[in-house]
């Protein structure tokens, strides 16, 4: 107990950092949305001060000292009201994240897990029958998938898969002609669109996993348990999952809280190159139109999972390995 509350007081003080944090940061950036407004509006004319002090009240930009905006900016976290979107506006935040979510979480939550299920066991397996090419074949394949960029892997797909054989559609999460319901005609639809983007992640994170298994299984082979365990005459598949992987799963467990914690901010290049309409196109829409309230929800989603992961991560290890609550 005194072992999760000391993670509990580390994670509230990381989590008031981190909304300050994401408070702060995007008053830094230069520019506002009311100059882009009126950046458009000066290419017909002289722009008025009444005319806008009337674009900030529209934007519904902040006003007052630094001090008021922070404590106006804390009751819209605590109340998870953070007002309308620049960008996508008249629009309430709340709903732009509330539609977008779903998708992201389906496509990258998913694919998260399937890519550190499957690294994880060939991992293993890779480690088991090291020196054969039952390793050789997985290390080499993984090393080669592990150096190509999201985007890259995106945009040769898109192109082959795409536009050059039309096996899948190029850009959204599901036809114009298609109506949203949970009815086999729209999840057959969403699925197709769904496959190139859930293809570039599972390829080029699925390397990482199996190289990372396969050398913490290698080190842990080499523990006095383990040759104990193979001296007794157990069976091999024993050793190699009761013993050998349950010890070797710990650097990649923090790994995948890591990875999960990074779900909700999504694939942005992935989301981009296909335009699927996920948290993060959202962010990259938002980030380019500088759209403050959108950007500080989407910031503090992003944040909070990552942070939850970890301390989720860090009781496990508490649990898994019981060295850590010393």
């Amino acid at each position: 107990m005194k072992y999760i509350l000391q993670k509990l007081v580390l994670f509230v003080l990381t989590l008031w950092a981190a909304v300050t944090l994401n408070f702060v940061l995007p008053r830094l950036m230069p520019g506002s949305p009311t100059d882009a407004a009126l950046a458009k509006l000066s290419q017909n004319g002289p722009v008025t001060d009444a005319t806008k002090k009337a674009i900030e009240a529209q934007l519904g930009v902040p006003s007052g000292n630094l001090w008021d905006q922070y404590v106006s900016y804390l009751h819209q976290v605590i109340t998870l009201d953070f007002g309308t979107s620049y960008t996508f506006y008249p629009q309430p935040v709340g709903d732009l994240v509330s539609k977008a979510l779903p998708y992201t979480l389906i496509l990258v939550g998913l694919v998260t897990i399937i890519a550190f299920v499957l690294g994880t066991l060939i991992g293993v397996g890779a480690a088991w029958k090291r020196g054969t090419w039952l390793d050789s074949l997985p290390t080499l394949s993984g090393s080669f998938m592990s150096t190509f960029p999201y985007f890259w892997t995106a945009l040769l797909l898109l192109f082959f898969l795409g536009y050059v054989l039309h096996w899948f559609p190029t850009t959204g999460a599901y036809s114009a002609t298609s109506t949203p319901g949970f009815n086999g005609a729209f999840l057959g639809d969403a699925l197709q669109h769904a496959v190139l983007p859930a293809v570039t992640i599972l390829v080029t994170s699925l390397g990482g996993w199996i190289i990372g298994m396969r050398n913490a299984m290698i080190n842990t082979l080499g523990d006095d348990y383990v040759t104990f365990a193979e001296a007794n005459g157990l069976r091999g598949r024993t050793v190699a999952i009761r013993y050998a992987a349950r010890n070797a799963i710990l650097p990649n467990l923090t790994g995948f809280g890591l990875a999960l914690g990074g779900v909700v901010g999504g694939s942005v290049l992935v989301e981009q190159v296909f335009g699927y309409p996920g948290i993060g196109y959202l962010l990259f829409n938002a980030v380019i139109g500088q759209d403050y309230p959108l950007m500080q929800a989407l910031f503090l989603m992003i944040t909070v999972s990552v942070l939850i992961a970890n301390f989720i991560v860090d009781v496990l290890y508490g649990v898994l390995d019981p060295r850590t609550r010393r």
